[in-house]
């Protein structure tokens, strides 16, 4: 599969969080060209700051691995991690990073990119603007 397919993945998984009234943000891990891990937004529904598609995805990985290190494993996510996800995308090794809109605000790379770690390979704006979409979708019905 390709960076787009696997970003339509995560996508659907936005799509999930959207319909929960959650921030519409998702996550696939994928290793081997198979979907290991996947997760969407549940910070609402879980009453948890912490319970970002990215987090909830890289769970899911690294119990189907039966491993703390996803070191051969990318992680597709509709939108740039914060701090805390990439400090987790670090302390996992993840391999590739790839991401499709930018987050302007939260976004992990306004502090250091050198919150990933040395070897993580880096691909944004894969499918950005149907991320951004959904974003601005949620958004405008909240204000």
């Amino acid at each position: 599969m390709t960076h787009e397919q696997y970003i339509s993945e995560a996508l659907k998984e936005a799509q999930n969080a959207l319909s929960k009234n959650e921030v519409p943000v998702g996550c696939v891990v994928v290793c081997n060209n198979k979907i290991i891990g996947r997760g969407c937004n549940q910070t609402e529904m879980l009453h948890d700051a912490t319970a970002h598609a990215e987090m909830i995805a890289i769970t899911s990985a690294m119990s189907f691995l039966g491993s703390k290190y996803l070191t051969d494993c990318a992680l597709y996510v509709t939108l740039e991690p914060c701090v805390m996800c990439a400090g987790a995308i670090r302390w996992a090794q993840i391999k590739t990073l790839v991401y499709s809109a930018t987050d302007e605000k939260l976004g992990y790379r306004l502090f250091s990119e050198k919150i990933l770690h040395p070897k993580t390979e880096v691909i944004k704006g894969i499918m950005a603007e149907e991320a951004r979409k959904l974003l601005k979708e949620f958004f405008k019905k909240k204000r």
